[in-house]
């Protein structure tokens, strides 16, 4: 597959733009649990998803009107948060800073 070639198509130029990009197909998916959080200016959104492939974890970070995903299928759920509560240690074992990062400079 080169660069241009996509599992849904293939892109007519380099530089398409998103409007460009063909439609990936609908799944059917049904949420079994949600969960929202904010953590200083984001919300966090978790959802707990099946579809006919397996299920998963959604978690959406919303800020502003940007958006950001990830998916993480549920076979890859202990491990996450496995990484997760290496990540928790490591924050709480370094020093904290006196200022937040964007005043510091």
């Amino acid at each position: 597959m080169n660069s241009f070639e996509q599992p849904y198509g293939r892109w007519s130029q380099p530089q398409a733009r998103p409007s460009q990009f063909p439609q990936k197909p609908f799944i059917q998916e049904d949420t079994l649990k949600e969960g929202e959080l904010q953590i200083e200016r984001k919300y966090f959104r978790a959802a707990l998803k099946e579809n006919a492939r397996g299920r998963l974890l959604r978690i959406t970070e919303e800020m502003g009107v940007r958006r950001n995903t990830i998916i993480i299928p549920a076979t890859g759920l202990r491990d996450f948060l496995k990484v997760l509560d290496e990540m928790i240690l490591a924050a709480d074992a370094l020093p904290q800073d006196k200022k937040p990062f964007d005043e510091a400079s």
